[in-house]
């Protein structure tokens, strides 16, 4: 899942753009307010966390003005400012959830699992297809009564698979979602990644799960495709 973290203290927008990461977000950083505005008009986020007093624009001017441009990126506002007039404020202005400093790290990830569940076709911590099972809130994925382990890209990936099944998404679609503006690998990640995934998810399986669909991308199929369609 994509994030956009905003926060203008430098150390604080370091350890949680690390830690994030870490649990596999694909992670855009900033430290202002216009940076913040202007990453969100120009990709797509599974979720967006914004301090509310930043320089150049303040959280709920950048929350009005993604909303007012029909941005729907689901927003969680992060911010020393605990009176009930703000919290009111960020919520009516389109906030989704709302998050006083001094926080702790698990109750921010569990946040944040609720917040880019929004995005996804569903609001269940657990997303299957067939016999694979994947936990996002346990950060497990088992294939029948086998557990898989996977990297936090390979599990990013498989979880964006997941939300969009027997939907096909192009690589470019992918590597824009799952990849964020820092990256400078090669033109063909997604292959890479998605031959990952096959070895790991679909290898000694009658069903393949993972496809690819010629001349336009990837999907994960849950039942026989319809189409012609390489294995």
């Amino acid at each position: 899942m994509r994030i956009l973290f905003a926060e203008d203290e430098k150390d604080l927008n370091a350890i949680l753009t690390k830690k994030l990461t870490e649990e596999g977000y694909s992670v855009d950083s900033c430290f202002d307010g216009a940076a913040a505005l202007e990453y969100l008009e120009s990709a797509e986020y599974d979720g967006a966390i914004l301090d509310v007093m930043m320089p150049k624009m303040d959280g709920f001017t950048v929350l009005e003005q993604i909303r007012k441009k029909g941005i729907k990126t689901p927003v969680l506002f992060l911010t020393a400012r605990d009176s009930v007039q703000d919290r009111v404020k960020g919520l009516d202005a389109g906030a989704n959830d709302y998050l006083i400093k001094p926080f702790s790290m698990e109750e921010l990830l569990a946040r944040v699992r609720v917040l880019t569940r929004l995005t996804g076709a569903s609001q269940t911590s657990v997303l299957t297809a067939d016999d694979l099972t994947v936990d996002l809130a346990a950060h497990t994925v088992r294939r029948g009564d086998r557990e898989i382990a996977l990297s936090a890209k390979e599990f990013s990936l498989l979880t964006y698979l997941l939300y969009n099944k027997n939907i096909v998404l192009s690589r470019e679609k992918i590597e824009n979602h799952i990849w964020n503006f820092d990256y400078e690998g090669g033109t063909n990640v997604v292959d890479v990644y998605i031959s990952y995934l096959r070895k790991k998810i679909d290898e000694g399986h009658e069903t393949k799960l993972i496809r690819t669909v010629r001349g336009s991308g990837y999907m994960l199929k849950c039942e026989e495709m319809s189409i012609h369609d390489e294995k």
